[in-house]
């Protein structure tokens, strides 16, 4: 490491510390020969895999990208930016641990798809009617009765009435 003010590469460590949000090492140096301190940064150098797009061509994967998808998805929803980053942030890890040195643009938006069935369903079927490019109305009625079905086997059974005897009251 240089010393960026003398540009000698003979310097120690003088404090090593996490950073703030643990994804660095920020290490405090000195130089030897002109005894000023410097701070350098460690971090894990993350290759991020090049997208494969439907018509062929190949490009770098961009977290901004996914980030505007679900923004727009979730244009004018009660949806914080919070909870859109952190499923930006959960799509960005699939992709990560995936693997590899490509990934195919639909393993993206069906990352983007399950986050925003979990998160917003008016959002889930924006994003739908755009990424899936519906050809006619009876693809988009079919992907909105498979989100009906889908909700109605997470809600939980009505609780039964209790049974009536002859006279009214209740059975037990």
């Amino acid at each position: 490491m240089r010393c960026p003010f003398c540009r000698s590469s003979g310097n120690r460590v003088i404090d090593s510390r996490l950073s703030a949000d643990a994804t660095a090492i920020r290490r405090r140096r000195v130089c030897s020969s002109c005894k000023r301190r410097f701070t350098t940064y460690e971090r894990i150098e993350e290759i991020t895999p090049m997208v494969i797009k439907k018509d062929g061509r190949r490009e770098p994967y961009d977290r901004l990208k996914i980030i505007a998808g679900l923004k727009k998805a979730c244009e004018k929803r009660p949806i914080s930016m919070e909870v859109i980053e952190q499923a930006a942030d959960r799509v960005e890890a699939a992709v990560l641990e995936r693997g590899g040195k490509e990934v195919p643009s639909s393993f993206i938006g069906g990352a983007v798809m399950k986050e925003l069935h979990e998160i917003d369903q008016v959002a889930y079927v924006r994003f739908a009617s755009v990424y899936r490019s519906f050809k006619d109305i009876e693809e988009f009625m079919h992907e909105l009765e498979d989100l009906i079905s889908s909700r109605r086997r997470q809600e939980p059974a009505p609780a039964a009435a209790p049974r009536k005897d002859k006279n009214g009251g209740s059975a037990a």
